[in-house]
């Protein structure tokens, strides 16, 4: 009963993602005009539509960052910031819990060793640690969240850490965007800013032990 559940999970996600590609669902998403077409026509519901969409999009490897550019460009750079973290967010939740109760243990089967040292690492300090993968990046994001999803470590503590971790590109993303949408040079020079604020802090994580431990696991994968 258990693998028919896995395997009718399995095979619901990748039909809905070809349905989704076939429909062009992906690629209107990635064309900002659009975006901004679409929001001004359907109001709330469309943004509600939008949020999850982007949700898959982030989930199966979409990047958040561009997905920040279109919200900022349609929404203007705060709400647009905020839209996409959320959004980017249930798409690590998503990926996580799919892990967790479909692949986790063929994952573990596979790479038993390495996903071990990663629990061993994070299992303690999640959220900071989690914040500081989020920000420099040290891997993509789609292949942090399954591999967490097949350890035993806090979920509330890897989407929390990884939440705060997303808002700085986040931020500098949506503010670029939303600059180029309203032709704003307030909004590019906030952009400019806030990229240097989280490149500091970038590097300020890059120097440190922790970043050295988190590098050996996730470099190895």
């Amino acid at each position: 009963m258990q693998r028919f559940a896995k395997i009718l999970a399995i095979i619901t996600v990748l039909g809905l993602a070809l349905y989704a590609l076939k429909q062009g669902v992906f690629a209107s998403f990635t064309d900002t005009n659009w975006l901004a077409n679409y929001l001004a026509e359907q109001g709330n519901e469309g943004l509600v539509v939008l949020f999850l969409v982007g949700a898959a999009y982030t989930s199966v490897g979409g990047p958040r960052q561009f997905m920040a550019f279109a919200f900022g460009f349609a929404l203007g750079g705060v709400n647009g910031a905020l839209l996409g973290t959320l959004s980017a967010l249930l798409g690590c939740i998503i990926t996580f819990y799919f892990a967790r109760f479909v692949f986790r243990s063929s994952l573990k089967k596979r790479f038993q060793s390495k996903l071990t040292r990663l629990e061993n690492l994070i299992v303690q300090r999640t959220i900071l640690k989690m914040i500081m993968i989020r920000i420099l990046p040290l891997s993509s994001n789609f292949l942090t969240n399954l591999a967490a999803g097949s350890t035993h470590i806090s979920a509330w503590r890897f989407f929390t850490g990884s939440g705060i971790g997303f808002l700085p590109q986040m931020l500098v993303f949506s503010f670029a965007g939303a600059g180029v949408g309203l032709s704003d040079n307030n909004s590019l020079l906030i952009s400019i800013g806030l990229f240097i604020c989280a490149s500091i802090i970038a590097f300020y994580l890059y120097k440190t032990r922790l970043r050295e431990q988190i590098s050996e696991v996730i470099e190895d994968k």
